[in-house]
């Protein structure tokens, strides 16, 4: 490990590591456990953690849906109100059955808006591009109590015969959009080919760059439109291919006392949520788990300083108080968040011990065999035998969890690394993993 960091020209300074059995009080290995260092995507743990441990494994997000009108036969003169509660995985499948459902109940014509009450969470307004200059990634969404599909379009390149651009198909489709496509097919290979494709988002959607003909099809995720319109969109869509006609626009209010319930829908239980978010680092569910998280312990509206203050007060009832801690949003999508490996290491520790271990571990990535873990140590003996949340922001690279080793052990494994060459950190950090699975 050394050496790697030598090849790497990472000072040990820049490097924060804890090794510690599950089942021995004392760490094997620290270095620099106690400095503050940016986690990256790792503060993800301690997101997950605490929302199991607050709200449990079974918890659901719900989604209502109120009529404020005159609802006669299949018409409905006055609006169609839905109230988000932070639901962080409304997919276009789940709002399909969402809208399935309300036809079934027999909503069909509706003459008024569409009301959306997005108030239970409170989160100041964001600039998208502030972080990467990246405006246009899901990644950078901010939390919206009514998050519907990630709010992400599809687009898709296809590569066609006989001629000089790949086709572009956007979905879901956008109306009356101009799409320039100045993509160039090539017959070199696929390799990383969404580097190769540039793209303009303004009164038109332009593409340019290369794409090879052995990518066949291949897709990228992007955010076209703001929330009220997007919604719009893949409503009206999928209402009239329900059999549905719909008059209005979509305004954002609160719901009125004298509207009524028709309807409720619940999420994915917790526990399959956060595999999504650590196995995938999904940044927007993070996030809005973060803010479930505040709501829950200090009640709603809840917004990023509350859910802050929530998850010291969680850890204070376990008799910790983390002082080098900083949390901003709790997905780790951040240049200000704090924590220490040694405190990393407790909440892992904590973790093994409670009643939530299984399915925090098994929201973790697996090594060489799933997540952002997949194409790591793939051919080493510790394949598939240890379960990794990983962290990487420009001049960080972070690992934690545990490892499974040769002697049958649990070992909880913490490797932060804040270096203007962290990019060069994997190395560093697989011979890290490699040696807690071998060591006697």
């Amino acid at each position: 490990m050394l050496a790697a960091l030598q090849r790497a020209n990472i000072p040990d300074s820049a490097v924060s590591i804890y090794v510690q059995d599950v089942n021995q009080a004392t760490p094997d290995l620290s270095f620099n456990a106690e400095r503050a260092m940016n986690p990256a995507s790792v503060m993800k743990l301690l997101t997950t953690y605490s929302a199991l441990d607050v709200l449990g494994p079974a918890y659901r997000w719900k989604t209502e849906v109120f009529t404020q009108g005159a609802w006669k036969g299949e018409k409905l003169k006055g609006d169609l109100i839905f109230k988000g509660y932070g639901d962080p995985k409304i997919t276009l499948e789940a709002f399909w059955l969402m809208l399935r459902e309300l036809r079934q109940k027999g909503l069909k014509d509706l003459r008024g808006n569409l009301v959306l009450d997005r108030s239970y969470f409170n989160v100041p307004a964001e600039d998208p591009a502030a972080f990467d200059n990246e405006p246009n990634k899901p990644y950078n969404l901010s939390p919206d109590a009514l998050l519907l599909n990630f709010r992400a379009h599809r687009v898709r390149f296809l590569a066609q015969n006989n001629s000089s651009h790949p086709r572009i198909v956007f979905d879901p489709e956008i109306p009356n959009t101009r799409i320039i496509n100045d993509v160039k097919m090539t017959n070199s290979t696929c390799g990383d080919w969404e580097d190769n494709i540039r793209y303009q988002v303004g009164s038109t959607i332009s593409f340019n760059g290369q794409f090879s003909a052995a990518c066949e099809d291949k897709s990228m995720q992007l955010v076209l439109l703001d929330n009220n319109a997007y919604f719009a969109l893949l409503f009206r869509q999928l209402w009239e291919q329900l059999g549905g006609t719909w008059k209005g626009s979509v305004v954002s209010a609160p719901v009125p006392d004298s509207a009524t319930l028709v309807a409720q829908f619940d999420s994915l239980p917790l526990a399959e949520i956060i595999r999504d978010i650590n196995k995938y680092s999904n940044n927007v569910m993070a996030r809005h788990l973060f803010l479930t998280i505040g709501a829950a312990i200090r009640g709603a509206p809840t917004s990023p300083a509350r859910s802050a203050a929530a998850i010291n007060d969680w850890l204070a009832v376990k008799g910790q108080r983390f002082l080098e801690l900083v949390l901003k949003n709790g997905s780790g999508l951040s240049r200000s968040e704090r924590i220490s490996a040694q405190h990393l290491a407790w909440l892992l520790n904590s973790a093994f011990h409670s009643s939530v271990f299984s399915e925090l571990e098994s929201s973790l990535p697996i090594v060489a065999v799933d997540g952002t873990m997949k194409k790591r140590l793939v051919m080493d003996n510790i394949s598939g035998h240890a379960h990794i949340k990983t962290g990487s922001l420009k001049d960080v690279r972070a690992i934690a969890g545990y490892v499974f080793d040769a002697q049958g052990r649990r070992i909880i494994v913490v490797c932060l690394i804040n270096h203007a060459n962290a990019d060069q950190a994997k190395p560093v950090q697989d011979a890290l993993l490699e040696w807690v699975y071998e060591r006697l």
